[in-house]
């Protein structure tokens, strides 16, 4: 089914963010650099503290230095790129790319293949996360850099006066988030953000969905698909029950209920323990992380949260070193040492494990917790991406915005025909071929 997505994403244009970009491989001059000359590359981040992690690097390679340009995440830092690859100039050598931009760097050109420095690496990663920088083919656009594997969080105090265990399925969950709600109607086990359609993604991979796909030539989407449809119709079903808070995340009041004991409960990622820590710190030591709740308890699955990769760009003047660079970066085990301690992130190597020897903070008294993410990470589902995440992320919250404010579980699942509705056509109006 893939292996023609490379040349698929070759001949595509980013029509969404601009009507064309140019590339600047005749202008690389890395065939002529040899090891004993003096390259300097530039590298875009969000991640805390990168330039110290790159410190590391810098002090072992005299001859291949890089500087860090601190860069706002998201969607600015792909408008920027971008901008700078339509221009021919400006771009940085080396960038952080989170892993649903891929595809929308790539059919711009913005993203250099580095299979020939970097493929070796495969084996180093969860098969999730190398999917999300091959996107199913043999190209390689990026080393995965940190992963976001879902997780469960729950007030363990809470389940043991209502004589609870955390769930190991979801209906377990629904039937302890109506345990707990009717022993205190002001408590809920978790919410339903209709602003965050990265997590529902997350839970939709879980349960077998891909959004997007190649199919020969053509772009599939299947984001009204059976996996999605249950995922929708089960917490529907919790909100319309009012066995579940259907408040956005991240706002005051959410922010308010997790410390004050409203929300006993967090469906998140393994990154889960700094927000908690910011967001709910009188609570601290009453925490504690499992694995997800699964749809089948005999396959484990997770999907992901978040997660970036660090990708070469097109118009990099060396990007033999820069791959090199790369490789280190998310590979080497000093450098992954320096990922989780200083830049803060979770390593998407297999290794990490190597190097988390000590639980976060907030839960400090959970010795397992690494434990528990890298299994999660190795059971992540693949899930491929398509060049017009922005759209469909927007066409979530406008729907399920109206559907969560209903309260109606038939509107959630109605909400995935907006959502297919809307990505089609745009995909069809930038001129992508869609199958289907």
């Amino acid at each position: 089914m893939y292996k023609k997505l490379a040349p698929v994403l070759a001949t595509l244009t980013a029509a969404a963010l601009f009507t064309s970009a140019c590339s600047s491989s005749g202008d690389k001059s890395d065939d002529a650099a040899t090891s004993t000359e003096k390259v300097a590359l530039t590298y875009w981040s969000w991640a805390p503290n990168m330039d110290k992690v790159v410190e590391g690097w810098n002090s072992t390679h005299p001859n291949i230095q890089v500087t860090v340009n601190k860069q706002d995440g998201g969607d600015p830092a792909v408008t920027k790129l971008l901008t700078a690859i339509k221009a021919g100039s400006g771009a940085p050598d080396v960038m952080q790319a989170e892993y649903q931009k891929i595809p929308t760097l790539v059919s711009a050109d913005a993203l250099a293949d580095i299979g020939k420095e970097a493929g070796s690496l495969k084996d180093k990663f969860p098969a999730a996360a190398w999917n999300a920088v091959t996107l199913g083919s043999e190209a390689v656009y990026g080393v995965p850099q940190d992963s976001g594997p879902l997780m469960f969080f729950y007030r363990s105090d809470i389940f043991e006066k209502n004589k609870l265990q955390a769930p190991k399925t979801w209906d377990d969950y629904a039937a302890a988030a109506a345990t707990i709600h009717k022993a205190n109607p002001k408590q809920y086990l978790g919410t339903f953000s209709a602003s965050d359609a990265g997590l529902f993604a997350g839970l939709a991979q879980q349960a077998g969905a891909s959004w997007w796909g190649v199919n020969g030539d053509s772009w599939t989407v299947n984001i009204n698909d059976a996996a999605t449809q249950k995922v929708a119709g089960y917490w529907g079903g919790l909100v319309e029950k009012g066995v579940i808070d259907n408040k956005p995340m991240y706002t005051p009041e959410w922010n308010a209920a997790l410390n004050d004991g409203t929300q006993v409960g967090w469906v998140s990622a393994v990154w889960a323990p700094g927000v908690l820590e910011g967001s709910a710190k009188d609570t601290k030591g009453k925490w504690k992380a499992a694995a997800m709740p699964q749809w089948d308890a005999a396959g484990p699955a997770t999907g992901n949260w978040g997660g970036s990769a660090t990708s070469v760009t097109s118009q990099s003047k060396h990007p033999k070193q820069a791959a090199e660079f790369v490789a280190w970066l998310n590979s080497d085990p000093a450098a992954l040492k320096l990922l989780a301690g200083t830049a803060n992130v979770y390593p998407a190597a297999n290794d990490a494990t190597s190097v988390l020897t000590t639980p976060p903070a907030f839960f400090a008294d959970q010795a397992d917790f690494y434990t528990i993410a890298a299994e999660a990470a190795k059971v992540t589902k693949p899930f491929t991406y398509g060049p017009n995440v922005n759209v469909a992320y927007s066409a979530f919250n406008d729907a399920f915005g109206k559907a969560a404010e209903s309260k109606k579980a038939a509107a959630f699942t109605e909400s995935l025909v907006t959502m297919q509705k809307a990505t089609v056509d745009d995909m069809k109006n930038s001129g992508f071929t869609v199958a289907g």
